[in-house]
């Protein structure tokens, strides 16, 4: 095995490793990618405060999210077609969730099906659910996570229309990929990749072929979801979705204080802030920018977590110093899980763990609960001062 120190191995053994079409898919944003650049380069512009001569003994980075006890305050965050990355990724990327103990949340777009990822894992993990018009198709995805034992459902509320990605239009991106002499050629120099796909029966969108009306092959799958998503989603609408689902309810894609206090009206149980990882609407904040005037504005009515340019654990302890109940990461395990399957997602969580434990001892602190905004030095207008 490689020597693994940073979450930058992984990404550039993933990147010989998996087809163009599906790294680019991962590693892209929408338009010019600016907000997909930002949510990273953001998180360095903040300064951790170092202290000395302090007890490091005892030190624990366990938390709680959503009432749920976690080895670490992060997650893994819903990531459509995870099983294209690797074959049956979402079932090997719980798996290695559940043994490190932290959660794991199946996107609706995944390869694996909810009933795939139940079978072949011990430990409850997280639903993600699109806002679409089809009630029938609706009710019958939360009735199918509770019959999954699912211990959480999250809406994601910043899809209603699809911000532009360049790359993927271009690619041609599909599950499973077309076959053209440009994706050919590229997936005949990803041998390791190809005979795993091969040796498995998981190439559709698992969640929805044979489950949504009218949609039994990808043609017809990609005519429902042109048709699906709902661009009158509305705070009412959400608010059905609660009656849906009488568990634990994350809502995901919040950007702005105003929205985070409709979400603490609907009955949610946090809040993840987030932009989509810079792939709807380009040019918005950054997450770790946004998070400061939403914790302003909802104080402690509401959990709140933070997704979107995680890709350490100096990011995750820098948005827990801020506020935040924890982070989930996307990209990050990805990587890992495109370079080395599971193994390289359990490597990706390994990695983060260290350094946040090792920063969060520099800083003087030796539990999670302790640590404060006193250890950033945070630049003047960080998150606001902007003309009305």
């Amino acid at each position: 095995m490689p020597v693994i120190t940073e979450i930058a191995d992984l990404k550039r053994l993933y990147r010989r490793r998996v087809p163009k079409m599906f790294y680019d898919y991962c590693e892209s944003g929408s338009w010019t990618e600016q907000t997909f650049r930002e949510n990273c380069s953001d998180f360095s512009k903040l300064y951790l405060r170092q202290r000395v001569a302090m007890d490091m003994t005892g030190r624990s980075t366990k938390s709680r999210m959503i009432g749920q006890d976690v080895a670490m305050p992060v997650a893994l965050a819903p990531v459509g077609m995870t099983g294209m990355q690797h074959a049956d990724g979402e079932i090997l990327a719980a798996r290695a969730a559940a043994r490190f103990g932290v959660p794991y949340c199946l996107s609706t777009m995944s390869i694996c099906s909810i009933e795939d990822v139940a079978e072949n894992t011990d430990k409850p993990f997280w639903m993600q659910v699109y806002t679409l018009k089809d009630d029938d198709y609706m009710k019958r995805l939360f009735d199918r996570a509770k019959a999954a034992k699912c211990s959480a459902a999250v809406i994601t509320v910043d899809l209603q229309i699809l911000g532009q990605r360049h790359k993927d239009l271009k690619n041609g991106l599909s599950a499973p990929p077309k076959l053209t002499p440009k994706s050919v050629a590229n997936m005949m120099t990803k041998v390791p990749w190809g005979l795993e796909m091969l040796q498995t029966k998981r190439r559709f969108f698992g969640n929805i072929v044979g489950h949504a009306k009218g949609v039994n092959d990808p043609s017809s799958l990609t005519t429902w979801t042109a048709q699906s998503f709902d661009q009158a989603l509305d705070w009412d609408r959400i608010r059905e979705f609660r009656r849906m689902w009488d568990g634990p309810l994350i809502i995901k894609g919040i950007i702005d204080p105003r929205d985070a206090l409709e979400a603490c009206n609907v009955g949610a149980d946090a809040i993840v802030v987030s932009n989509h990882g810079g792939r709807q609407l380009d040019g918005a904040l950054s997450s770790i920018r946004a998070l400061a005037p939403i914790m302003d504005a909802v104080g402690d009515r509401i959990e709140v977590h933070l997704d979107s340019g995680v890709r350490s654990g100096q990011d995750v302890l820098k948005a827990v110093a801020m506020g935040a109940k924890g982070c989930w990461i996307g990209r990050a395990y990805i990587y890992g899980l495109g370079a080395m399957g599971e193994a390289g997602v359990t490597r990706a969580l390994e990695v983060i763990h260290k350094e946040l434990d090792t920063s969060m001892a520099l800083c003087g602190r030796t539990q999670l609960d302790t640590v404060d905004r006193d250890i950033l030095m945070i630049p003047k207008g960080f998150s606001g001062d902007w003309e009305d």
